[in-house]
């Protein structure tokens, strides 16, 4: 053959091998990439040609994610609806034209528009692409019970705050429900609807998931991770004892207890998270300072985004905060370590983290990686992939988590805590109240898992702007929830 004609041959065999190459590139494994580009119009009208997999609760029966059909100019094309409406606003987000994606809608992108990397899934859409069909998604089962989920919304109603339960053992999101909530139905039909939402806060933020994102003062249901600082370091046992004169002394001035009707007098470790008393936590603070206080706080997951589905500028790191940044002091100059023990200083947290913290005393000190996706299912129910429980770090010895246990069970069956109790069932929990510096308003929390025998649910309730303590307001809360958990019939 002639050579020149040989070399001319080659030339045009790679360029059809590129050409090849290319257009599998740019409309399988690429189309994620420029979908998320939010100011791709092309691929912004073409992913509705896609029709999105669907996303259920738990149950794999309640779905929180589906699609509407619609005609236009002879274009079949499939928008989101969310026939849950609120249920799962903030966790389940949105997926729409002019707003974009926001929540698990985003962060699983790739799986519900069938352009994740799995080889099943690449084949599949290759197929519908060459037959000329719809492609369809992959649908999501979410770990979120839908049956609590409702009665955590319905016990928030009229309050801003939020709710995270969490199975100890697992580490599955069993609730989030964050207050207000919203419609996301509303997003492209009538934004207006979202912007007129009015809650007993100011501003309302009915988009912003607070059970992820919301930061906190978590006032004394940070005490757990002091106490376990106390008793994992060996400073402290169950039987170390204190003299309680309704006060502590920080940098010369008084810090009171939150309760400044009476000391306690002589008490024990035990008694002295039983009943919260902030001037035992003050003086424990001290002694073990900032720096040991941070360390065990990092053990817990504090500084860092909770590893959740969800996208990441959707989550917020726990810690303290300086002029908006995260900052760990070297020593008791930079940071007050007795107020920080107790929950105040400049120390934020979200209702997810303090969750984390409830359940990873409830799992004997290991804390397990918090997830919201049980498993992807291919359009045709094959199993896609499946989250396994993840092991993350332990943060205590199991001897301080049985400890913990005991002193979170005193305060729930005779303490700060027994608006939690529940008959028949061991509850161990922590109240929380944290000062806003407005006169007679406060940021109120509890912390709680159950059953302490074989935990089954820990979980975090934060509230704002309240007039009331964490045992008045969130423990009868998380009660609720808790119950509807574990399948109990409330009396209350």
């Amino acid at each position: 053959m002639n050579p020149q004609i040989s070399r001319l041959a080659l030339a045009a065999l790679a360029l059809l091998v590129a050409l090849i190459v290319a257009t599998t590139y740019w409309q399988t494994w690429a189309v994620a990439g420029l979908e998320a580009r939010k100011d791709n119009a092309i691929q912004r009208v073409a992913q509705f040609s896609i029709r999105r997999g669907v996303m259920y609760a738990s149950d794999g029966r309640t779905v929180l994610a589906a699609n509407r059909r619609k005609k236009v100019k002879g274009q079949t094309l499939y928008f989101r609806r969310y026939p849950q409406r609120g249920l799962a606003a903030h966790a389940v987000g949105y997926s729409t034209q002019v707003r974009f994606r926001t929540g698990l809608e985003r962060s699983l992108n790739d799986y519900l528009t069938g352009a994740n990397a799995h080889l099943d899934t690449v084949l599949d859409t290759t197929l519908d692409r060459l037959r000329g069909v719809t492609i369809k998604g992959n649908n999501a089962v979410l770990t979120l019970n839908a049956r609590a989920q409702r009665v955590a919304l319905k016990a928030l109603a009229g309050n801003c705050g939020a709710i995270v339960a969490l199975e100890p053992r697992t580490g599955k999101v069993l609730v989030m429900a964050s207050s207000p909530t919203y419609d996301p139905n509303a997003v492209e039909q009538n934004y207006r609807l979202i912007k007129r939402i009015r809650a007993a806060c100011r501003p309302a933020s009915p988009l912003l998931n607070r059970a992820a994102n919301g930061t906190y003062a978590p006032g004394s249901t940070f005490k757990v991770v002091t106490a376990a600082a106390a008793l994992d370091s060996g400073r402290y046992k169950l039987s170390s004892t204190f003299v309680d004169p309704g006060y502590c002394i920080e940098y010369g001035k008084r810090v009171q207890n939150y309760d400044t009707t009476r000391p306690f007098g002589r008490v024990n470790l035990l008694q002295a998270l039983q009943h919260s008393i902030n001037s035992v936590f003050c003086e424990i603070g001290k002694t073990l300072g900032p720096e040991t206080l941070v360390r065990y706080a990092k053990r817990f997951g504090f500084y860092s985004r909770p590893p959740l589905e969800t996208p990441e500028d959707e989550r917020t790191a726990s810690g303290l905060y300086r002029k908006g940044r995260l900052f760990e002091p070297k020593d008791s100059s930079q940071a007050d370590p007795g107020r920080f023990a107790f929950g105040q200083e400049r120390l934020l947290v979200t209702p997810l983290q303090m969750a984390m913290v409830a359940a990873t005393v409830a799992n004997g000190g290991i804390v397990m990686k918090p997830h919201l996706v049980a498993r992807i299912l291919s359009p045709g129910g094959s199993v896609v992939t499946r989250t396994k429980p993840r092991r993350l770090n332990r943060a205590l010895k199991p001897e301080s988590a049985r400890d913990l246990t005991l002193m979170m069970e005193a305060a729930v069956s005779a303490g700060t805590g027994t608006a939690a109790a529940i008959p028949g069932i061991r509850v161990a929990g922590k109240t929380g109240t944290a000062e806003t510096g407005v006169k007679g308003r406060n940021t109120t929390s509890f912390i709680a898992f159950a059953p302490v025998d074989a935990p089954r649910v820990a979980i975090a309730v934060i509230l704002e702007n309240q007039s009331g303590t964490g045992g008045k307001t969130a423990a009868p809360i998380a009660k609720t929830v808790m119950e509807a958990l574990l399948g109990v019939r409330s009396n209350s």
